[in-house]
């Protein structure tokens, strides 16, 4: 939660429960608003939600979201309007991860930039001129759902962490967890499995530069964290590839990329209701070194 300048005054993690159906979800997202508000004697102007998979801004419709396939259903997003009583916001998870790092982490230098979250899904972000790129239909960066593997194997089963732990199963490959790939082996099919996944995740990022030749691409999610020493030679990869290629950093703001980018999507509401040019939302709200003192 957060002001109207963007200064963080609560800051929580709490995961997501997968297990729930659609209507439980929602009074159990309404029921976390209700009870922080209620904490710091609060209210709610504006509140805006991160999904998985590709969102319909137009109708509020979800598809694509296989980790959390229930807010596919319809009518999800107006459920959790009418009981969460506030103007509520939908976007990409990903989108929102990189309105954060563009205005505060790891892209904050740079205007054009693409987020990709890679953990238990693939997600990506793409900002050009610090515009978010979103397309009709939500399709827009999903690199994902690329057929590029084996009998058209899309690209989000070859790089996140329950892709990686589905095809370790099928090569009989007994890998405790996807960060144990990322570690030193001598065992000659984890190498050649390391070296699939070091393939599809240079197809990504590939994708991700010929989309709109970013200056940054951030990496998050659970699985970058693994990546950090590799950096360096997959920058080299690219551009060797293509040419040139983008810096590639780790997320600055960790679990919370999402959630700042979601509290700055309710202040660029906010800001137009009030009547600033939608032109100059790229540029608010301003850069602040305190602001998120509150997440540290």
């Amino acid at each position: 939660m957060a002001d109207a300048v963007c200064t963080v005054i609560s800051a929580r993690s709490v995961p997501t429960p997968t297990d729930l159906g659609a209507d439980d979800l929602v009074s159990w997202l309404a029921g976390e608003l209700a009870s922080d508000a209620a904490r710091l004697s609060v209210s709610l102007s504006r509140v805006s939600v991160g999904l998985p998979g590709a969102v319909h801004l137009q109708n509020h419709s979800v598809t694509n979201a296989p980790n959390l396939a229930v807010v596919e259903r319809p009518g999800f997003f107006d459920a959790l309007e009418r009981i969460a009583d506030t103007q509520l916001g939908i976007d990409n998870d990903a989108n929102y991860a990189l309105m954060g790092e563009q205005r505060y982490g790891a892209a904050r230098e740079a205007s054009t930039a693409v987020m990709l979250t890679i953990g238990a899904g693939l997600g990506a972000g793409i900002s050009i001129e610090g515009k978010l790129l979103r397309g009709r239909y939500g399709l827009v960066g999903e690199f994902g759902q690329l057929p590029v593997g084996p009998l058209g194997t899309p690209l989000e089963n070859m790089v996140t962490g329950p892709g990686i732990m589905r095809h370790a199963a099928e090569l009989g490959i007994a890998l405790p967890s996807p960060a144990d790939l990322f570690l030193p082996s001598d065992d000659r099919a984890v190498r050649k499995l390391r070296q699939s996944f070091d393939q599809a995740l240079l197809i990504v990022l590939a994708a991700a530069v010929v989309s709109c030749e970013p200056e940054v691409i951030v990496l998050g999610g659970g699985i970058s964290r693994s990546l950090a020493p590799d950096l360096p030679q997959l920058e080299a990869a690219l551009r060797d590839n293509l040419g040139s290629g983008p810096s590639l950093r780790l997320s600055e703001l960790g679990e919370f990329s999402g959630a700042i980018g979601a509290v700055i999507a309710s202040l660029h509401r906010l800001y137009v209701q009030l009547g600033i040019d939608e032109n100059d939302l790229a540029r608010l709200p301003r850069h602040r070194e305190d602001a998120l003192s509150r997440l540290e």
